[in-house]
């Protein structure tokens, strides 16, 4: 890869090979993203400034033909996943329900050979009596002895009864036991299935990031180049770069993702739309709680960590859309919503650091637009973000 072209690690794999040719005819540009020098080069020749703006337009449209495929995938994968999951889940509640049922009935089985036990004794007992020896030399006793005579009569005509509902209580123990090995066996089948469908799903996930993360590297400038070549304007990298600052730094004493000196990031561009508080809500016109400051910003905006923790939750909650809460320690933590679909890039339980692009801006749940509703919250309690965040070197809006 000759200088002045942008690389962005083994990771990704280069647009032409991925996708094949660019162009048919012979490129404009020896590699997949040309630099400035190289386009304003192409300027100077008609015929080369052509195939330079056909190749540009080849670029991007491959790069969104990229990012739209590979997030596809990674939904159709992810609903696969889903249904695996779903499928473990109601084996596993399935075969613990047989489980106890079995577990009961061999109790129920532990009884009834007791008890049937328990009358062959009695049986046996009665049956060792001499009757005419103890009612002759135990005549006090006559009583007590007829009365046991009798109870052994009574035993016996039930034993038959009591002996039957003991195998039958021992075959329905087996039988539940039985179930619930199978019922076992099936699970752990589908949590294997689920495990692997997992695996492919967060490979696929992670391939729609690391294309959506090239698209987002080149994107803005290749638009830039192409305008250049459109336009026949001149421009240089050093310009673009300076227009790129000034517009990343307006409204904010640093950039978004960009980390102030006491360790925390602004969480993303955009203009504070809603302030924390009470508010007539845009959608419900009511007042209500707001616990969160808005920033207003175009869809697809990346939003970061605005400090470094651990996501503890991820996924959808309510009117917030989806929504992303990291938690930084010491009872503080920061929420993130109205996240676009399929723009999360973290899962619960994963350690980010501070500056990381964990989303996207959207308009997910209740939300009248593309904005990043932010939150702080202390001991679970939401506390105002423009104050706390100033605090810790960071202008929001």
């Amino acid at each position: 890869m000759r200088k002045g072209w942008i690389g962005i690690g083994a990771a990704v794999v280069c647009i032409s090979l991925a996708l094949g040719p660019i162009v048919s005819t012979e490129p404009a540009f020896a590699s997949t993203y040309p630099s400035w020098s190289d386009v304003l080069a192409a300027r100077k020749n008609v015929a080369e400034k052509q195939k330079a703006i056909a190749q540009l337009k080849d670029i991007i449209n491959n790069l969104e033909k990229k990012v739209a495929a590979a997030a596809a995938e990674a939904e159709r994968v992810g609903t696969i996943y889903q249904e695996a999951q779903q499928a473990y889940d109601e084996a596993a509640y399935k075969a613990d329900q047989l489980q106890a049922q079995a577990d009961e009935a061999k109790a129920s089985a532990d009884a009834s050979r007791i008890r049937a036990g328990q009358f062959v004794s009695e049986l046996a007992r009665a049956g060792s009596i001499n009757v005419s020896t103890s009612l002759l030399s135990n005549s006090t006793g006559a009583d007590n002895l007829l009365s046991r005579l009798g109870f052994a009569s009574i035993i016996a005509s039930q034993a038959d009864g009591i002996y039957q509902a003991a195998i039958r209580d021992q075959n329905s123990a087996q039988s539940l036991t039985d179930q619930a090995t199978v019922a076992k066996k099936e699970r752990d089948a589908l949590r294997d299935e689920a495990e692997a469908a997992f695996q492919v799903a967060q490979t696929a996930a992670i391939a729609a990031q690391v294309a959506f993360e090239e698209q987002q590297a080149h994107q803005a400038t290749l638009q830039a180049q192409l305008a250049t070549l459109v336009e026949n304007r001149r421009a240089t990298e050093k310009e673009y770069q300076k227009g790129q600052e000034e517009n990343g730094t307006a409204g904010s004493d640093l950039p978004p993702g960009a980390i102030s000196s006491k360790g925390w990031a602004r969480p993303s561009a955009g203009y504070i739309s809603s302030g924390f508080g009470y508010r007539v809500h845009p959608i419900y016109h009511v007042m209500m709680f707001h616990s969160g400051t808005d920033l207003a910003a175009s869809c697809g905006t990346p939003i970061y960590a605005a400090h470094g923790g651990q996501v503890i939750y991820a996924g959808w909650n309510g009117t917030l859309g989806n929504y992303i809460l990291i938690s930084h320690g010491e009872g503080i933590s920061t929420g993130y919503a109205h996240i676009a679909n399929n723009h999360t890039f973290v899962h619960v339980g994963e350690q980010v650091s501070t500056g990381t692009h964990i989303a996207d801006i959207g308009m997910t749940g209740g939300a009248t637009g593309c904005h990043l509703h932010f939150e702080v919250r202390k001991d679970g309690k939401a506390q105002d973000a423009v104050p706390f965040m100033r605090n810790m070197g960071i202008t929001l809006g």
